[in-house]
């Protein structure tokens, strides 16, 4: 039996994505947004979900565009859209799924934001001397370092159990997306400053501990909620560092590091599956759009550099 109203539907919907995909947090919370503003949509128009047909949910595609929402906002719009018909049609909450031949607006092809090497280092050591105190700046360096060693996404980074981090590890299991687990190996740097945070930490655990306070399960703790620190956290730091290493911070996010991992491996000639396996991708065709970032890379190079590329307009003799 179909839910009463709109909103139980999508709510079923979420607890089911959670309970049966193991959707992440951040996955909920994006399709919850979208499928509230659908919500939300035909409470204006007086169109029942129960009931709505494909040229009710074309209308709300057309609103949106009206709205002036970018290409990628309304296409993940109407794949949240999609995903609770197809959902309500295996459930026979309906016989029919109204979204299922409905063509998105397409994404807009733009290639991900990446970082020098010469400005991850000055990232790097922008975090050993950014922090009030010599924690602050342990801590900020391991972040950085594990970052840009691993290519994690940052959900992933600030949220690591401690106990990954035992023992001087070569490789850190992380869980990603959807519960997936993947090895990834640990550069040099990236071990050094974990032992020398780990040493840090522990020894604020104990105090803490000794205070009558639980023992906390994560590498970097924090007294807030989640119990470490959170995306938005990290997302700040990120752009102090920016700004210290002396890198515009409109250039550099989180997932910028991710994307510098991954290209700089590919130009170091690391296997595109080997990439692919070490940032979690499930399809290689995601992983690929490294090898379009890097042929740009060498195309604006040599447009810089080689010198059949400069003065073309001086055609004099040397």
């Amino acid at each position: 039996m179909a839910p009463r109203d709109v909103y139980q539907w999508i709510s079923t919907f979420l607890d089911a994505q959670a309970a049966e995909l193991g959707a992440s947090r951040n996955t909920l919370l994006a399709y919850g947004r979208d499928l509230k503003d659908f919500a939300a949509w035909m409470e204006r128009t007086n169109i029942d979900i129960a009931t709505t047909t494909r040229e009710d949910i074309e209308a709300y595609l057309i609103d949106c565009d009206a709205q002036g929402l970018a290409k990628s906002t309304r296409a993940r719009r109407l794949s949240a859209v999609k995903q609770i018909y197809r959902f309500a049609f295996e459930e026979g909450w309906r016989s029919d799924n109204p979204a299922v031949q409905i063509r998105g607006p397409g994404r807009e092809k733009r290639l991900p934001k990446t970082l020098e090497v010469i400005e991850v280092d000055r990232l790097l050591n922008a975090a050993r001397q950014t922090g009030r105190t010599q924690s602050d700046r342990l801590r900020n360096t391991c972040l950085m370092e594990l970052l840009y060693a691993t290519g994690m996404r940052v959900t992933e980074l600030v949220s690591l159990p401690v106990s990954a981090a035992r023992g001087d590890p070569r490789m850190l299991l992380i869980s990603g997306k959807g519960g997936k687990e993947r090895m990834v190996p640990l550069s040099p740097p990236a071990r050094e400053a974990l032992a020398a945070w780990l040493i840090d930490r522990d020894d604020a655990n104990d105090e803490r501990t000794s205070k009558g306070q639980a023992s906390s399960p994560f590498l970097f703790p924090s007294r807030g909620k989640a119990g470490h620190f959170t995306r938005h956290w990290f997302y700040q730091l990120i752009k102090e560092l920016a700004v210290t290493g002396g890198i515009a911070p409109e250039k550099v996010t989180p997932h910028t590091l991710r994307h510098a991992f991954a290209t700089h491996l590919l130009a170091n000639g690391a296997d595109l599956r080997a990439i692919q396996t070490l940032l979690g991708h499930s399809d290689i065709a995601t992983t690929e759009i490294y090898t379009h970032v890097l042929d740009a890379r060498l195309s604006e190079l040599v447009l810089q550099h080689h010198p059949l590329a400069q003065n073309e307009d001086d055609d004099t003799d040397p």
